[in-house]
């Protein structure tokens, strides 16, 4: 394996790759980020190298690798378009890349590789049994990052994690179904059905949860899943719920909370790709869906985790719908005092 401290970050204009980038960059890691249309080859941005590529192109992707230790395999399709084209070259691209070089690969995972039989709580040897197209494509993502680990010349890290919300996440659903972006929020939209739990994930945990495993890559298994708990809504309105409490405390009037109006997705659905989409997942919110973190509290002693009323606020105040408010700056990834390891070497 490499002993390099570089990073590849693919999707890194995105919400998990970016929270990665702005992480390990604050951590002491060399990072390395692929971008189309950049219009030079490399230039230098906020501490992050940037250079020109495609993830669907082979070449630009292993160009991109040498050197590094890590590939963190953060891109996707835009929106819900072309999965069934692009989703596997892409990995296929980042897996040749990674043999190559012998690096590392974190995934982000996904729910959506597990169908109701895995439900209510769902370990990481849980069977894959996909619900939807887009579940079993994730599920021969993975399959195909098993294999090529038990190959013996690559390591993979999969973090699976709830629903993202977070200042700088992306699309998801706190941000594009339960408020409005942009606006004081004077209502919060509940997708789940009437009393079943949900699980969700603070994007800032998740990338620091990514870094912890990245600590322990030497003695982890080639193939390594681990699985988070991050916050469960037993309700399907205690997301929500902070919401109002955040925006009573900053003086505003508590917003209303609603039922999110599925009824409009299924009639919207025929005409926009997005929306049946939207309604092929609404399993994931008529059922508990809770994953289970003893694998990775074994391995880390901890789970990250930022108390859910500051990590409402800083999310609403990303998405414009709170004023910022002037406050000592913290340095990105410094929760406790094991994250001050900017200058440590890295195996």
């Amino acid at each position: 394996m490499s002993d390099s401290s570089t990073v590849l970050v693919l999707g890194a204009t995105g919400g998990i790759g970016g929270e990665m980038a702005r992480l390990l960059l604050a951590r002491g890691w060399q990072v390395r980020a692929m971008k189309r249309g950049l219009g030079v080859a490399r230039q230098q941005q906020g501490g992050i190298e940037w250079v020109e590529g495609d993830a669907l192109k082979a070449a630009d992707v292993m160009a991109a690798a040498q050197g590094c230790a890590v590939i963190v395999h953060a891109v996707n399709p835009p929106g819900y378009h072309r999965w069934a084209e692009w989703v596997l070259p892409m990995i296929d691209n980042t897996i040749a890349a990674a043999q190559a070089t012998g690096a590392t690969v974190v995934l982000p995972g996904t729910v959506y590789n597990y169908g109701p039989d895995a439900f209510p709580l769902i370990g990481e040897d849980a069977p894959q049994n996909a619900h939807t197209t887009k579940g079993r494509i994730r599920v021969a993502l993975e399959q195909r990052l098993d294999k090529a680990a038990r190959a013996g010349r690559m390591k993979v890290i999969v973090v699976r994690a709830g629903d993202f919300f977070g200042p700088r996440a992306g699309n998801n659903w706190f941000s594009q179904g339960m408020v409005k972006p942009g606006r004081a929020v004077g209502t919060v939209y509940t997708p789940a059905a009437p009393g079943v739990g949900h699980q969700f994930a603070y994007l800032p945990d998740v990338a620091r949860t990514m870094e912890d495993l990245l600590d322990h890559r030497e003695t982890l298994p080639a193939f390594a899943s681990f699985h988070m708990a991050g916050y469960w809504d037993a309700t399907g309105t205690a997301l929500a719920e902070a919401v109002q409490r955040v925006v009573v405390r900053r003086g505003g009037a508590a917003p209303a909370i609603k039922a999110f109006p599925w009824w409009l997705v299924r009639m919207v659905s025929p005409f926009v790709v997005t929306f049946r989409e939207l309604l092929g997942m609404r399993y994931l919110w008529q059922q508990p869906v809770r994953m289970d973190n003893r694998r990775l509290i074994q391995q880390l002693g901890h789970e990250p985790h930022t108390p859910l009323d500051e990590a409402v606020e800083a999310t609403l105040v990303g998405l414009g719908c709170l004023p910022k408010v002037a406050q000592p700056s913290t340095p990105l990834g410094s929760a406790g005092a094991d994250d001050n390891r900017t200058q440590r070497a890295r195996a």
